[in-house]
């Protein structure tokens, strides 16, 4: 899942603003290095980030959305938490929402996901929840995301499960995230894990976020080989690269000339 940031704040630095045809073309850009599904994300959710009206979000992520619809056939996800702004994204060509309050927060976004029969990232937002183990409250998450999706009508096989790094833990938590992935396979539903430059690897190499390929490719690497199935990256050349020798060792996932 490769990142377009519509957006002038983007915590990596990769917001594009509100340009279509830049976002177009990045979209291209990024099927050409191996993307298999472009996410578009109009609001920043980093730690601070100034909220912007579901109004705002919108006028940024449907010009965008319809341009990269016109441009590719891939798998489009609209990054909001938002239901009217996913409903408008779906209008304009969208495939996915991808929820990162994993359907708890805006109530109207399981309806807008079942009635428009689109595939669902549920992401656990640790962020205002009350400590504790890392496993058991991702789960716990989960287990409510997965209620109100079968609530709602939606197929267990339109999920995909997120645990959410870099949403509300500390850097040791997201870490143990990381490391204790097979842990949360017991959910059995596919799982996604948006590392991608966070601060988190910024600590651990005391590096500023343009310097964090590296670190990044790292925890791609061992999140496939515990088991993710989608990884959510903003340098989709670099990792796809690591993402098929990862599959390659983990899983046997390759093509011998």
């Amino acid at each position: 899942m490769a990142i377009v940031n519509v957006t002038p704040d983007s915590f990596s630095g990769d917001g594009i603003g509100d340009d279509p045809q830049a976002a177009a073309a990045l979209a291209r850009t990024l099927e050409e290095a191996g993307a298999d599904v472009i996410d578009v994300g109009a609001e920043s959710t980093r730690p601070g980030a100034v909220p912007v009206t579901p109004a705002e979000e919108a006028a940024r992520a449907i010009p965008a959305v319809a341009a990269i619809r016109a441009a590719t056939d891939l798998p489009i996800s609209i990054d909001t938490q938002h239901a009217e702004v996913a409903e408008a994204a779906l209008d304009a060509g969208a495939d996915v929402v991808n929820d990162i309050n994993g359907l708890r927060a805006d109530t109207a976004m399981a309806g807008v996901v079942a009635r428009r029969g689109a595939a669902l990232v549920a992401m656990h937002n640790q962020r205002g929840r009350p400590p504790g183990d890392v496993v058991a409250n991702v789960l716990a998450g989960w287990t409510e995301s997965l209620r109100l999706a079968q609530d709602a009508g939606i197929p267990r096989d339109h999920i995909i499960l997120d645990p959410g790094f870099g949403f509300g833990w500390t850097p040791e938590e997201n870490l143990q995230l990381i490391r204790r992935l097979d842990e949360l396979a017991v959910a059995g539903q596919p799982l996604l894990l948006g590392p991608s430059r966070k601060s988190t690897l910024g600590l651990v190499l005391d590096a500023p976020v343009e310097e964090r390929v590296e670190g990044t490719a790292a925890a791609v690497a061992i999140a496939i080989a515990k088991g993710v199935d989608l990884v959510r990256v903003h340098d989709m050349a670099e990792m796809g690269k690591v993402a098929a020798v990862a599959d390659a060792i983990s899983r046997g996932r390759w093509r011998s000339p």
